[in-house]
């Protein structure tokens, strides 16, 4: 058993009521997600009337899922991988930060039985920088994404927003950046160009999930003494074979348990009304990342 499943500080002994305020996770699969650990921890140490549920669905049957969700219970769901852009296409009407990352984490069930749909992924991206990076600004210099699906898209539109005034996106296929590039505020660069887009850059975002897919290895920021902070957005395993390997050249690291975290929190306050007490979520977390003697 887990310290964050055995810890009395964060058990909760209350039980639901049939008005307990309840949302969830999303996704395909779902049994990896730590999302229900972290909303749970927060939901029985401030004692309130709620739960939070991890809701498998296959892939055709997403949209069904989610709408069979409305008018009742459920004040609102994470979405999680692979359906982000498409929660974002289900949805009656989304925030501008939602629209212009193209993609939703959040959808909202209203009182009229529509959806809203958001994005919180850019406030948990900037959250996990400055708690990893203490003194990282968006405007310290160019930052690179490396990659342009849903992912980089989000990070591109939270960075500019707060203030990043050259980003770069550096993506295998450079057609794919190009795109993005044409909605958004950013240069496009192929992998055959990562020495350019590499070239002064202060901050590297890692927004692909390809070396733990056993992709091509990713191309890396050139050696330095630290002065490059570099952030990949997954958070199993905690330091990816990326983050390793820059780690290895010098460069500052941050990795993506705090992006879990940032995001979660604004996600905790629209579905439940209050915000989420201060505890050692990360901890919690990482304790929960441990295997069990019996689980090895």
């Amino acid at each position: 058993m887990s310290r964050a499943m055995s810890d009395p500080a964060i058990r909760y002994d209350g039980l639901l009521s049939g008005g307990a305020m309840v949302a969830g996770v999303i996704g395909h699969p779902i049994r990896h997600s730590l999302s229900p650990r972290l909303h749970g921890a927060w939901i029985r140490a401030l004692g309130i009337d709620a739960a939070y549920v991890p809701l498998q669905t296959r892939p055709d049957t997403f949209e069904m899922t989610v709408n069979a969700l409305t008018g009742g219970t459920f004040r609102g769901v994470n979405v999680t991988l692979p359906f982000k852009e498409r929660a974002l296409a289900l949805a009656d009407d989304a925030t501008d930060r939602a629209a212009a990352s193209g993609a939703a984490n959040v959808i909202l069930y209203r009182e009229d039985g529509t959806l809203l749909a958001d994005n919180t992924d850019g406030e948990g991206l900037l959250y996990a920088l400055r708690r990893q990076a203490p003194g990282w600004q968006p405007d310290r210099g160019p930052v690179t994404v490396i990659g342009a699906g849903g992912a980089a898209r989000g990070a591109v539109a939270a960075l500019a927003a707060a203030g990043a005034a050259d980003i770069r996106i550096l993506n295998r296929t450079r057609a794919r950046a190009d795109t993005l590039s044409a909605l958004l505020p950013c240069k496009a660069f192929g992998w055959d160009d990562a020495a350019t887009a590499f070239d002064g850059t202060a901050t590297v975002i890692n927004a692909t999930s390809g070396q733990l897919t056993g992709d091509t290895p990713l191309p890396l920021p050139p050696a330095s003494d630290g002065g490059i902070v570099v952030m990949d957005m997954v958070y199993k395993p905690l330091e990816t074979p990326f983050l390793a390997a820059c780690r290895a050249l010098g460069h500052q690291t941050v990795d993506g348990l705090d992006m879990l975290i940032g995001q979660a929190i604004p996600s905790f306050v629209a579905f439940y009304g209050v915000a989420p007490p201060d505890l050692p979520v990360r901890e919690i977390l990482l304790a929960a990342m441990v295997p069990a003697p019996g689980d090895l």
